[in-house]
This record gives structure tokens, sequence and C-alpha cells, in this order.
């Protein structure tokens, strides 16, 4: 029997990267899924690759950031499979580099539109549904920039702060549902919004430096990501509730060194 066996999943930001590692993943351990990306043919891509496996996914291209797309994605997960017991608000943006000082008003609203509203829009229209039915595990995908400075730029990084946050914040304001909001931190994992950080090291002929700072010295994989993913997803995690879990190779346990203190 899978881990995921019986239940009915929402993934957002599944067109590539820990959303799609995620998906395949839920679907491998017998979940039904809903897969979600703005991206429509990486989409199509995710749900080919599942039903390849033998597993069952739809696709639903939109943008996960507003309130009626959100809307629309939870009904039709509802009328296509009859429940709902996952979500995993994974769809995110970096927002790049831009310096501080040279931000816009417009610039930051667009992360934390994606990054910020968009989760809570997720637990806006999917934790009704599953209070009726007294369970539910909404995933929400924050970062090591929400917990520490220099992970990200400053909107990105306030973002997944609020992630973080609106983890705690949720799992308490459905107190005695049997619903479970948590989330975790990924450190750096190399998908398609990291690529660049991964292509200019191979430039500087740095490649091999890449994750350095963290004990295990390298970055890590979406499907390590989907791992955690899996687990809060699973009746195993049961217990588990308002908390945000760093998947980071251990980057987070230390202050910044320039050496091995030994």
């Amino acid at each position: 029997m899978g881990r995921l066996d019986g239940k009915v999943a929402i993934v957002t930001g599944a067109a590539s990267g820990i959303g799609r590692a995620t998906s395949i993943l839920f679907a491998r351990e017998g979940a039904r899924l809903l897969v979600v990306d703005q991206n429509a043919q990486g989409l199509d891509e995710t749900a080919s690759a599942i039903a390849q496996r033998g597993g069952t996914a739809q696709a639903f291209a939109t943008d996960s950031g507003r309130d009626e797309n959100v809307k629309a994605f939870v009904d039709r997960a509802l009328s296509a499979f009859g429940a709902l017991d996952v979500v995993y608000a994974n769809a995110g943006i970096s927002g790049g580099l831009i310096p501080l000082l040279e931000q816009t008003e417009d610039y930051w609203r667009q992360v934390l539109q994606t990054n910020l509203i968009g989760p809570f829009l997720a637990i806006k229209h999917a934790a009704p549904h599953m209070v009726k039915q007294g369970r539910g595990s909404i995933i929400l995908t924050a970062s090591v920039a929400g917990l520490r400075a220099n992970a990200g730029g400053a909107p990105y990084s306030a973002s997944k702060a609020g992630v973080v946050s609106l983890a705690q914040t949720g799992a308490n304001s459905l107190s005695g549902t049997g619903v479970r909001v948590n989330a975790i931190c990924p450190g750096l994992i190399e998908t398609g919004m990291t690529r660049p950080i991964f292509e200019a090291a191979q430039v500087r002929g740095t490649l091999d430096k890449i994750g350095q700072l963290n004990p295990l010295q390298r970055a890590g994989a979406p499907e390590e990501i989907a791992a955690m993913a899996l687990f809060l997803a699973s009746d195993e995690s049961s217990y588990v509730n308002g908390q945000a879990f760093p998947v980071d190779g251990g980057l987070t346990s230390s202050l910044p060194f320039t050496r091995p203190i030994r």
C-alpha cells in the first residue's frame, strides 16, 4: 500500500522542480492529483509523467496567487475526485536580485502576491472542505531565506518569513478541526528558479563550491524536498502541526564561518 492511498492532493508550482518531483512522488504513493501551474506545457509534462507511471493526475493551468483562480482549482479537485485531503502550496518566484534601494512597490507586490498571498488563499479555500471531513494536511513552501538573511532578495525573504508565520497562525486558526498546516524551508535546491546560480558558478569554475556553507557541502535535489512533503501529507505526521522544517543540508544549524571549527 502507498502512503497516500485513497487521498486526493493538489500541488501548485507543479510544472517543474520541487512541484513536479512532489507530484510524481505523491502519485507513486497512491494519491490522485490536481497539478497546478501557469506553465501549461510544463504542467502537461508533469501530468504525462504521472500517467506513464500508472498514476492519476489532472492539469489545471492558472496563476495560484489570485483568489478566483484558487477557488476554481479547489472546486475542480472536488468535482473531479470527490474529496480533498492534501494541498501543497508550492508555487513561488524569486523576484531576482535587484538591490534593495532600487526595488519598487510593484516589484514587492508581485513577489508577495505569489509567494505569500497564494498560500493564504490555498488555506482559505481548501480548509473549509477539510474541516467538514475532520482532517487534512496543508503544506506551504517557505525557505531558509525566511529564517536567516542573505539567502535571497529582500521581498523574497520577507515573503517566505511570512509563510513561516502563516503556517503557525494557520494551524492555530484551525485549532480543533483536525486540519494541519506546516511549512517546508528548502535550502539551495537545483530547480529552474535557481538555475542562474548554478550556471553562473559553472562559468566562474566554482560549481564545486555550491552548497559549501552547509555541513553536507552540496546543493539539494527537488526529490529531497518532495520526501519531506510526502511525510507531511501522510498520516505518519498526524501529530505534526504549525511547524516550519528546514531541509537545507544543515545550513541553518550554524552561524556563518570561513573554516571548520574542530
